[in-house]
C-alpha cells in the first residue's frame, strides 16, 4: 500500500490548529492540516467575536477562522479537506488513515480535535443558534447586556456561565431539570445568593420562540406537564462538551471526560512526538485566544522534537 511520507500532520482546525500551523509553516515544517469534519471548529457557528486581540470592531466567526487558514496557506502549510478517522501511535513513523480510504506516515503529530458542545437536539436550537442560542456565555453574553435571558444546566459549567450573565444580563432563568443543583456548594450558594438569578426547578425547555431571533422559550414543568413562555433575548445551553478524541482511545492519556491529558506547562502527551492543543485538552478555559496559545507552544514543541 503507497503510503504518503509526513514530516507534520496537524489533525483538526480552528484557532489551534491554525496557530499550530502558522508557527510549524514558518519553522520550514512543512505541515500538513486535515480540517475535519467542522472546518474552522466551533467559531464556525459563532457569529460576532468581540474579544479577541487585534479585531478592533470585532469579526464574524467564520470569517476570523478564513484569516486564519490563509495565514496558515501564506507560509506553506498544505490545508486539506478530511477526516482522520483511525491512528496508530504504537510506533513511528505514526500511521493514519484519513476518510477510510487514505493512508499517511508522519513523524509528528499535533492534534487540534477540540470539543462539541452538547445541544438539547430540539429543531429550533439549531435554527436559532447563533441568532440569540449560544453554548458560551463568556463568548457571547455581552450581546445581552441589560436583557432578560434563560441558561439550561445544573452543574458547575451551567452556575459558572450563570454567574457571568449576572453581572451583565437584568435576569437570568435557570433551567434545572431535577429538583436539586449538581453544581459544587460552593457554587450553589453563590448562584441563590444572586438576586437576578432565577432557579426554575423540574423545568424542561420545549421550544425556543422567534422567527429570526430569540425571542421567548417555551418551558415545561416535567412534574405537572404545565407550558408557560419566558420572554427572553438570549438562550445558553450549559449542559458540557464531549472532546473529540474517540480515535485516540487506548492509545493516549485522558480523564474521566476525555480529555486529553498533557505534561503541566507544555503541549506533550504520553508519547513522544504527539501534541495536543486547544479544546481537547483544555476543559477550564475554552477560549478562542487560550486555544490559540496553545497552538503555539504545540509546533514549538514539535519543532524542537522533530530538531
Amino acid at each position: 500500500m503507497n503510503k504518503e511520507k509526513i514530516k507534520l500532520l496537524i489533525i483538526g482546525s480552528g484557532p489551534a490548529g491554525y496557530t499550530a500551523a502558522i508557527y510549524a509553516a514558518r519553522a520550514g515544517l512543512n505541515p500538513v492540516l486535515y480540517q475535519g469534519d467542522q472546518p474552522g471548529g466551533q467559531l464556525t457557528i459563532t457569529t460576532e467575536v468581540e474579544n479577541y486581540p487585534g479585531y478592533v470592531n470585532g469579526v464574524e466567526g467564520p470569517q476570523m477562522m478564513i484569516d486564519f487558514k490563509n495565514q496558515a496557506k501564506r507560509f506553506g502549510t498544505d490545508v486539506r479537506t478530511g477526516y482522520v478517522t483511525s491512528v496508530d501511535l504504537s510506533k513511528k513513523p505514526f500511521k493514519v488513515e484519513v476518510d477510510k480510504k487514505k493512508h499517511l506516515e508522519a513523524e509528528a503529530i499535533i492534534i487540534s480535535t477540540g470539543a462539541s458542545a452538547k445541544w438539547l437536539g430540539i429543531p429550533s436550537e439549531e435554527r436559532l443558534n447563533g441568532k440569540g442560542v449560544s453554548a458560551c456565555a463568556v463568548c457571547d453574553g455581552f450581546f445581552y447586556k441589560g436583557q432578560d435571558v434563560a441558561i439550561v444546566g445544573g452543574g458547575d459549567t451551567a452556575a459558572e456561565e450563570a454567574l457571568f450573565l449576572s453581572r451583565i444580563c437584568t435576569k437570568i432563568y435557570m433551567l434545572v431539570r431535577s429538583n436539586k443543583l449538581r453544581a459544587s456548594k460552593i457554587m450553589q450558594k453563590r448562584i441563590l445568593e444572586k438576586e437576578n438569578i432565577e432557579i426554575l426547578w423540574n423545568t424542561e425547555t420545549d421550544e425556543i420562540l422567534g422567527k429570526d431571533e430569540v425571542e421567548a422559550v417555551r418551558i415545561k414543568n416535567n412534574k405537572t406537564n404545565e407550558k408557560s413562555e419566558l420572554s427572553i433575548k438570549g438562550f445558553f445551553v450549559a449542559i458540557g462538551h464531549s472532546p473529540n478524541t474517540s480515535i485516540f482511545k487506548d492509545q493516549l492519556d485522558m480523564d474521566e471526560a476525555g480529555y486529553l491529558k498533557v505534561i503541566s506547562g507544555t503541549s506533550k502527551t504520553n508519547i513522544k512526538g504527539v501534541y495536543a492543543c486547544g479544546d481537547v485538552q483544555d476543559k477550564v478555559y475554552r477560549q478562542a485566544v487560550t486555544a490559540a496559545g496553545s497552538g503555539c507552544m504545540a509546533a514549538l514543541d514539535a519543532e524542537r522534537f522533530l530538531a
